[in-house]
């Protein structure tokens, strides 16, 4: 693997790794909080309705952080039968239109969550609870795009450099240069 190749699959497991962490920091959390309400509301007859919402939020930001996770590992949705049968030229092809089908969702994901984020600000719509703007928690969908991004680009720039990205599911071996010269 070239120092290049190297560089970027390190950048991507960290953005990943570290999104990854911050989910399940996110998780646990989400555990807390439900286990506090319903102990709130039924052995002590005080229900915290703030609790539910804010259980909602922590997991819009679990799914956000762990999503570039999940595309590093390559743990995300393939037609196997499809691609299981696709060999040499034909299979890096796919594996690259799909690492870049997703990093362009994620284009798709970050201009929406940007403008939503913009335009909660701009009127200053704030959540049920006190002091909470609604853009706060919105600002979870541009992050974990940006995020999901980065590790498609950075899986898409290791295929087209020859390389085979970390994780890649078995069956999916290097193709050697002289392979992708030829067009095979």
């Amino acid at each position: 693997m070239s120092g290049l190749a190297r560089l970027v699959s390190a950048l991507a497991r960290w953005v990943a790794l570290s999104a990854a962490a911050l989910g399940g920091v996110a998780t646990l959390l989400c555990l807390v909080l439900v286990c506090w309400s319903v102990a709130a509301r039924y052995l002590f007859g005080q229900p915290q309705p703030w609790i539910d919402k804010a259980a909602g939020w922590l997991v819009v930001g679990l799914v956000m952080l762990a999503a570039p996770e999940a595309q590093r590992r390559f743990e995300h949705i393939g037609v196997d039968v499809l691609t299981g049968r696709l060999r040499g030229r034909a299979a890096h092809a796919a594996r690259l239109l799909a690492t870049l089908s997703v990093a362009l969702v994620a284009w798709i994901l970050l201009q929406a969550g940007l403008e939503t984020v913009e335009f909660s600000r701009m009127i200053g719509v704030m959540t049920e609870i006190e002091g909470v703007p609604v853009w706060w928690i919105q600002a979870l969908l541009p992050l974990g795009a940006a995020l999901l991004m980065l590790v498609a680009l950075a899986q898409s720039l290791l295929l087209l450099l020859g390389e085979t990205p970390e994780h890649m599911p078995d069956g999916a071996e290097e193709l050697p240069r002289d392979t992708l010269a030829r067009g095979e």
